[in-house]
């Protein structure tokens, strides 16, 4: 081939084989034919899980920066279940399973003991839930931030313990169903005012490496645990995954789900080191939360014939903080 070739939008629109046509130096982890497929087939994920597909695009980023000298420890929860029922696995890097509770200690404990062994090349991911993240494990996280030890931690949030029948966990938003914040009363479903948000909190211990990062933005979501790993100590990435099952969305929906949580200003993509916001996604096209919340079953109450409509107003005004606390309309179509 002789001069330079226009490359047109749709023969690059796909992660894999049309990515190809890209110059190497832009071409996604998931368009190389030496990928790792550190989550490949055969898991028993639901269709259109999130998590998976999260999962396997951060991975494969992180053992691409790694040159494949990775451990992972992983909590307890759907991704740990539906990736090893015994005697099987679905994981082709150094892998090993935590309690629900104890990832980040575990990691750390492997650092700390590959430091000992002088095995600097080799670099430590925990991984786990929001469940395990947020809630049940959040005292071994905080001291893993607060020791600054040298881990990478992932959290595929889906907002609560879907694994375990869909209960609510600090992650679940406002107003959303689950089996233990049910539609009934007054108020139904999540109640307002309550929950954590870990990439803040993150912030707050002024660690090296803080991000949010969504399926929805696969080449974002890359590019952040690559550069994770170009930083030493406590990194922690927040990875936005809707789970069809408990949000009672369409297995086909998954990544429109997750792209209108970005759009909306409910789900804000940033970066941050020590304690400071460095980088933001701006958001290209603004819609109201309503979009978003229609696709989901947990948010069905909200549209019944005599729902308060102010509930959907103050889920309104928790997007509008978000978009002013991160300029999340700087530079892009309001």
């Amino acid at each position: 081939m002789t001069g330079p070739r226009h490359i047109k939008f749709y023969q690059t629109g796909t992660f894999t084989v049309g990515n190809r046509l890209l110059d190497v130096a832009v071409q996604s982890v998931q368009s190389s034919l030496d990928r790792n497929n550190s989550l490949t087939s055969g898991h028993r994920a639901c269709q259109g899980c999130g998590e998976a597909l999260g999962a396997r695009y951060a991975l494969d980023s992180a053992m691409r920066a790694t040159q494949g000298q990775m451990v992972v420890a992983n909590a307890t929860g759907c991704l740990e279940v539906f990736s090893t029922p015994y005697p099987e696995s679905s994981w082709r890097v150094a892998w090993l399973h935590s309690l629900f509770g104890n990832a980040p200690a575990v990691a750390t404990g492997i650092a700390a003991a590959l430091k000992v062994k002088g095995r600097s090349n080799v670099r430590v991911i925990a991984q786990g839930g929001d469940g395990a993240t947020v809630d049940i494990g959040f005292g071994c996280l905080s001291g893993m931030f607060e020791r600054n030890d040298d881990v990478l931690y992932i959290c595929y949030d889906n907002e609560a313990y879907m694994n375990t029948g869909v209960q609510r966990s600090s992650a679940t938003p406002a107003a959303a169903r689950t089996a233990t914040t049910p539609t009934v009363g007054d108020e139904p479903g999540n109640v307002f005012g309550q929950g954590k948000s870990v990439p803040l909190i993150a912030m707050a211990h002024f660690i090296p490496y803080v991000a949010t990062a969504s399926v929805a933005e696969l080449r974002d979501l890359e590019y952040k645990v690559e550069r994770a790993m170009t930083f030493r100590g406590a990194r922690y990435i927040h990875v936005h995954v809707p789970c069809p099952l408990g949000w009672g969305s369409d297995t086909g929906d998954t990544i429109k789900v997750a792209r209108l949580a970005v759009e909306s200003g409910l789900f804000p993509l940033f970066e941050a080191e020590q304690g400071e916001v460095v980088g933001r996604r701006t958001i290209r096209r603004r819609v109201p939360v309503e979009e978003y919340l229609k696709l989901q079953g947990r948010f069905a109450h909200l549209f019944a014939k005599n729902a308060d409509p102010r509930r959907i107003a103050l889920i309104q005004a928790i997007a509008d903080r978000n978009i002013a606390r991160f300029n999340l309309l700087e530079g892009a179509d309001a």
